[in-house]
């Protein structure tokens, strides 16, 4: 895993097979729109959960989820809204997870934010503002 883009598909990947080993369903992957993309959409029992993925070499001067600023948290949220009002036909609870992967070699560790930020604009849990 040379470069970024390689390095993120292989984080996503892997959070996707967690999700599913942790009773999850994704549902969809890269889902885009003009105003943000959001990395996984799964549900588990009966909430949709919206994930950002952060993938960093062991390291790295900004962990993953220093970089998921008020105005990245803004595009996840306006994206959701979209696949909400398209692509969801009943109403569910939601929520926000950030999930940071750390590689090193052809080592990973996963560290999972369920309810990261609470998708208001107004508070944003683990990271403050």
């Amino acid at each position: 895993m040379n470069n970024k883009k390689e390095r993120g598909e292989a984080g996503e990947n892997l959070v996707c097979e967690y999700l599913e080993q942790n009773g999850a369903t994704v549902l969809k992957r890269n889902y885009r729109q003009k105003c943000g993309e959001i990395d996984i959409i799964a549900k588990h029992n009966e909430t949709l959960m919206f994930v950002e993925v952060k993938t960093r070499k062991k390291g790295s001067m900004i962990r993953g989820i220093q970089a998921i600023d008020y105005k990245k948290q803004n595009k996840i949220v306006k994206t959701a809204e979209i696949y909400l009002m398209n692509e969801c036909s009943v109403e569910m609870p939601l929520r926000f997870d950030v999930a940071e992967v750390e590689v090193s070699g052809t080592n990973s560790k996963i560290t999972y934010y369920p309810d990261a930020f609470d998708g208001t604009t107004k508070g944003f849990g683990v990271f403050g503002n």
